[in-house]
């Protein structure tokens, strides 16, 4: 964390029978609202189209989930052994920097995420900026999160900012792992040469063009989250932003303060100077933790909340566990939250319409639609087709299913001595050669005399 910048602006259910209906299955604990329509039927015996295709589940809006401790201390570790390796710090223009550059974007690139190095000059070296793209989102709609990832020469950065670093890079990797479709595009950055002066993201933001500044709907800072003496403090910045981390911690019952301390000392203020919303995190630098605060955070008051700020001691020793842990997830928490992050429909998911069609006796075959949509990639090897026929006479009905590419698989043939009434049954078909999202359809034929019945609900599970 920058010692002082001058200048910053704070941002301050009874069917009739027949009924048309379609409707889809839902996971537990997905909602149901608005997936279920009704019409009134044509009185003719003909098959009977459903007037709104079954819908796909929606994307279901996901919480956050908990940021291993343990990955993100294997980052601290690996910078830790990058300084040791490299005159003992990771400072600007040093070779510690650029290896811890290398270090989080081979971890990024890895995981799916599109990165640029970006280059700038300082004090007569050569620095840099890493910003990773996750892909998706709306591109008019940016949530960055950012974190400085160079220490002072006088030790390997730690808590300063290893820890903030550690922590945005696994929340990174968390996305990928989720693969997750926000409805805002996620960016992720690592500033490089903030002691100096925030050149790093001062550089960014003053190359950034006025219409791509525009499109960043909130910029999140994580300097110093891991503080050995630690406070929980929240910038008031934007008021949205701010709030979304006072009702993460609301929720561990961890009470706040704001930010004071090193207020427009980090990587947030070069962002709020052109008005873009910014917030974000702080566990303490320098200044004394009070007896009140002490008294609700517990630590030790008199005592500096980081007494190896800028030192040789800010090491992987100079953590406190829980304060990591606890910010680690906040983030997580906040770029979920904020970019309203979604996942497309779980395996598992059941596609099902209630729409009933009369099957003509001794008749030509009818057919019974289903829309699948947001499933990717090929049906599986074993996709379920459930069905439920109400009919007087199960030996004359014939089921096929009709998959997107035209191609018929049996389900059921006729018998003469199948004399049970309806059809109830789950079949397994190997669908592999379809793709999964398209047009599916249930055939059905009645092929004998004086026995009638109706499609009464079929569904298929991915």
């Amino acid at each position: 964390m920058k010692l002082s910048v001058p200048g910053v602006r704070r941002i301050p259910a009874i069917r009739a029978i027949p009924t048309i209906s379609a409707r889809v299955a839902l996971p537990v604990g997905l909602a149901l609202a608005g997936l279920l329509a009704t019409t009134a039927p044509s009185a003719t015996a003909a098959p009977v189209a459903s007037p709104r295709p079954a819908q796909s589940a929606p994307a279901a809006v996901l919480a956050a989930p908990d940021i291993p401790l343990a990955n993100v201390k294997a980052h601290l570790t690996q910078l830790s052994s990058i300084a040791a390796a490299n005159g003992g710090n990771r400072a600007h223009g040093r070779p510690g920097y650029l290896a811890s550059v290398n270090y989080v974007k081979g971890k990024l690139d890895a995981a799916g995420f599109t990165t640029t190095v970006q280059q700038f000059t300082s004090s007569g070296a050569t620095g840099y900026n890493l910003i990773a793209d996750w892909p998706g989102g709306d591109p008019n709609q940016v949530i960055m999160s950012g974190s400085h990832l160079d220490s002072v020469t006088s030790g390997a950065g730690m808590n300063d900012n290893g820890s903030g670093s550690s922590a945005i890079l696994e929340t990174a990797l968390a996305v990928s792992r989720a693969q997750l479709q926000p409805a805002k595009h996620l960016r992720f950055a690592w500033w490089g040469a903030e002691e100096l002066g925030l050149v790093g993201s001062r550089y960014y933001v003053t190359n950034l063009p006025t219409a791509d500044r525009a499109k960043i709907s909130g910029y999140l800072n994580f300097d110093m989250i891991g503080s050995p003496n630690p406070g929980y403090f929240v910038y008031d910045d934007d008021p949205t932003i701010e709030q979304t981390f006072k009702d993460y911690y609301a929720g561990l019952g961890v009470p706040t303060e704001i930010e004071t301390e090193g207020d427009g000392r980090s990587d947030h203020a070069p962002f709020a100077n052109v008005g873009v919303p910014v917030g974000g995190l702080f566990s303490g630098a320098d200044y004394t933790k009070t007896a009140a605060q002490a008294q609700k955070w517990g630590g030790t008051s008199g005592q500096a909340f980081d007494r190896c700020y800028h030192s040789s001691c800010d090491t992987t020793a100079n953590i406190n566990d829980t304060a990591l842990d606890r910010n680690s997830d906040a983030v997580a928490y906040a770029v979920w939250t904020l970019s309203a992050a979604t996942v497309p429909p779980p395996t598992g998911t059941v596609f099902e319409t209630l729409t009933d069609v009369t099957i003509p006796d001794n008749g030509a075959a009818i057919t019974s639609s289903l829309n699948v949509t947001g499933i990717a990639g090929n049906a599986p090897p074993t996709l379920r087709v459930g069905v439920d026929i109400k009919h007087t006479w199960r030996g004359d009905v014939v089921i096929d299913l009709i998959g997107p590419s035209g191609t018929a698989y049996r389900l059921k043939n006729s018998s003469g001595s199948d004399s049970a009434d309806n059809v109830i049954a789950t079949y397994t078909v190997n669908a592999s050669s379809e793709v999964a999202s398209g047009l599916w359809r249930l055939r059905v034929q009645d092929v004998a005399a004086q026995d009638t019945g109706y499609i009464d609900s079929w569904r298929l599970t991915f």
